[in-house]
This record gives C-alpha cells, sequence and structure tokens, in this order.
C-alpha cells in the first residue's frame, strides 16, 4: 500500500529487553503519540497491541534465529552499509548460553509467536494486511538522521528525531520507551512504504526507513 496512510491507521513499536526488564510498547494513531504499555508478559503485549487496534506492529529483536550461526543476511546487509549490529545466534545456542546473555532474544520469539496468532511475520512486498516484522532502533536513527549518529548523545538524538517526525516524546520518559517509539514511527512509514528491507523470507527481514536525503552544503 502506498500513497497517504489513512488516518485511522494504528501501529504499535516494541522494544524488548531481558525477562526481569520485560517489554516497553509504544502505539501511535496518525502518526503521533497514542499510548503505551510496559509488561513482562509477551501475551498482554501482544493482546494490548490488539486492544489499541495496531495495523502493523514493529519489534526490536530477531524475528528469525540463524541457521549457521553466523550473522544473518538482514545483518550482513546492515554491516555493508556502515551499520554495526548483533549477530543473531543459533537457538541451540542461545538457549545452551550459561549466563543467558541471549535471554532478551528469547523474549523477543516468544512475542513473536504471541504476535502472529493475528499478525503474521512480514514475508516481503506490501503492508496492507495486519503483520509484525523486525526494526532495529540504531538503524532507524541513522535512516532517519541521514547517515552516521553519535552513540555518546543516544537519549538526545532519538528523541530529537522523533520530535522531528511529529512524535511527542513527553510521555516517553525512558530509553526503553524512545526505542519503542522509534519503531512504531518505522511501522508507521511502512503503512505508506516509506521504509527498507534488509534480508530476506528465510532468514528474516529488517525494516527500516527509507534513508533521509542531506542536502549538500552549499559553498
Amino acid at each position: 500500500m502506498k500513497g497517504r496512510v489513512s488516518r485511522s491507521v494504528v501501529v504499535a513499536g516494541i522494544d524488548v529487553g531481558a525477562p526481569r526488564k520485560g517489554f516497553h510498547a509504544v502505539s501511535l494513531r496518525e502518526g503521533r503519540y497514542h499510548g503505551q504499555c510496559v509488561s513482562a508478559d509477551p501475551v498482554a503485549v501482544a493482546q494490548w497491541c490488539r486492544e489499541q487496534g495496531a495495523r502493523v506492529v514493529a519489534v526490536d529483536a530477531p524475528c528469525r534465529w540463524s541457521a549457521d550461526g553466523k550473522a544473518r543476511p538482514a545483518e550482513q546487509e546492515l554491516r555493508r552499509d556502515g551499520i554495526q549490529c548483533f549477530a543473531t545466534p543459533s537457538l541451540e545456542s542461545a538457549l545452551g548460553h550459561p549466563r543467558d546473555y541471549y535471554g532478551w532474544m528469547l523474549a523477543g520469539a516468544a512475542l513473536f509467536k504471541e504476535l502472529e496468532r493475528t499478525h503474521p511475520l512480514y514475508g516481503g512486498g506490501g503492508f496492507g494486511e495486519a503483520c509484525c516484522f523486525e526494526s532495529f532502533p540504531h538503524a532507524i536513527a541513522w535512516m532517519l538522521a541521514g547517515g552516521r549518529v553519535s552513540a555518546r548523545e543516544k537519549r538526545v538524538v532519538r528523541t530529537r528525531l522523533l520530535e522531528a517526525a511529529g512524535v511527542r516524546t513527553e510521555a516517553l520518559t525512558s530509553m526503553d520507551l524512545l526505542d519503542a517509539g522509534l519503531c512504531a514511527l518505522t511501522a508507521h512509514r511502512a503503512v505508506s512504504g516509506a521504509v527498507h528491507a534488509y534480508g530476506a523470507s528465510e532468514s528474516g527481514w529488517i525494516i527500516v526507513p527509507k534513508m533521509r536525503v542531506v542536502a549538500a552544503a552549499q559553498g
């Protein structure tokens, strides 16, 4: 679906943390702040998305495990574009880690399972129907800023980018909610087709906004 976004469309973005930290979710209506949810329960978060009427849901967690233990194609493509990201492990490696390092990824997998009951995982093509997909706040910020962004000023930069896109941030009082807001903004952009997809259906897509074109300074 391309063109103008319907004024009735609600979308959601979710930041995924380790089980104790839980999930932080933000919804947008007409591209503006609509609501938020914080919970450690993936079932409750998925149900909240449905109650919000979210058509598209963007999640900051891997939607697929690595088939060979190496970085997935989407992650390799991001790196080739200069965007650093974690390499998703195989499910066996995630389950077998002695310190539960990948606990947040396992939590994300549980959330995707619940979302997919009503929002199938994006498989390529358009976003005209209900779906969920993987996104990545650092890559979102990179695209919205038109290139490299500062890791030291992460909170300031991400707040500024959301505000510039018309998303009020007064209620986004933590980095987790700001990241959820960036994912929600990506879901909003997806409805109008203004996104770029890294990866492939078999290994998982990572969806980010299209790169902002920064005008060259005139001498």
